[in-house]
């Protein structure tokens, strides 16, 4: 490593340790290890709610103030070229004059607070959904970035280490990681519950009591079975599986309308029409050919 006459690592540009930070992601990809930097797009470090709110919490504390501009420079020029965030800890690699390894840890939000916490935000946060993306009341807001009582953790509840020959308590590499967990948090706000060994839907667990009644489930005992319905009625209901898919019953036929017999002619003789002088009176279909007879003078008799 090149060295100034103080025997402190030479400077370094920009440019040449972003090339050096894209080798190292290369040869650590070609091995199979999963590299996740940090890219921040624009000047702000973060842009949501969690993420700022993280950046603010750090830049509260007086420990840190002279060691935090730097490591603002180093995460904005993306020498933080992997971060990952586990819970309790957070191991992290830094571009800088050579590749160094920087390791944070942080304690677990204690139960006692941690319930505060949970019991001061009842009511105020309606899904956990918009408990991720930050969006709440002012009061809920104020109550988890409490410092020293809310969710973020103090300058006595972390700790961390890095390889490179800086003795300062923050050196700018240390500095550039805790930025960059509030550019991490952008898009992964659930991060920070598991960095606090929390979980974030103790927060909404009282949730379903505050639902309407509408939007709960029946109580047990209270939903009606189908015999209670029809006993209710009074009426009769087929099970749903039978005759489910069978065609309907042929309607029943129409009742024969019955017509009046024709009225019979009365007994007795019949005078042919005058047309009929030239040829015999035609037959009635309707009477059997048996039961008429023409007489002598030409008329005609029939009988029952």
């Amino acid at each position: 490593m090149a060295s100034n006459y103080d025997g402190w690592p030479r400077y370094v540009p920009v440019a040449e340790r972003r090339q050096k930070a894209e080798r190292e992601m290369a040869k650590l990809r070609k091995k199979g290890q999963p590299v996740a930097p940090v890219v921040i797009e624009g000047r702000s470090i973060a842009r949501t709610f969690w993420g700022k709110a993280w950046c603010d919490n750090l830049e509260s504390y007086h420990d840190y103030a002279n060691r935090l501009p730097r490591g603002r420079t180093y995460v904005r020029n993306g020498s933080v070229i992997d971060l990952q965030i586990a819970p309790l800890g957070i191991k992290a690699m830094v571009s800088g004059s050579s590749i160094y390894h920087v390791a944070i840890t942080i304690k677990a939000l204690p139960a006692a607070p941690w319930q505060a916490i949970c019991r001061d935000c009842t009511g105020g946060i309606d899904s956990l959904v918009e408990l991720l993306q930050g969006r709440f009341s002012k009061g809920v807001m104020e109550r988890l970035c409490r410092q020293d009582h809310g969710l973020f953790p103090r300058p006595a509840e972390i700790k961390f280490s890095c390889s490179c020959p800086d003795g300062a308590a923050m050196c700018k590499h240390v500095a550039a990681v805790l930025y960059g967990v509030g550019a991490r948090l952008d898009d992964q706000p659930e991060l920070l519950f598991r960095l606090r060994a929390v979980n974030e839907k103790d927060l909404v667990a009282d949730l379903d009591r505050a639902l309407p009644t509408a939007a709960r489930a029946p109580t047990a005992g209270k939903v009606l079975e189908s015999d209670d319905v029809s006993a209710l009625f009074g009426l009769d209901m087929a099970a749903d599986d039978e005759g489910a898919g069978s065609p309907a019953p042929d309607p029943a036929p129409a009742p024969a309308v019955k017509t009046a017999p024709a009225p019979r002619r009365p007994a007795g003789r019949v005078k042919p029409r005058s047309e009929s002088k030239d040829r015999p009176a035609a037959k009635d279909e309707s009477v059997p050919e048996t039961a008429i007879e023409l007489t002598p003078d030409g008329y005609v008799k029939w009988w029952k």
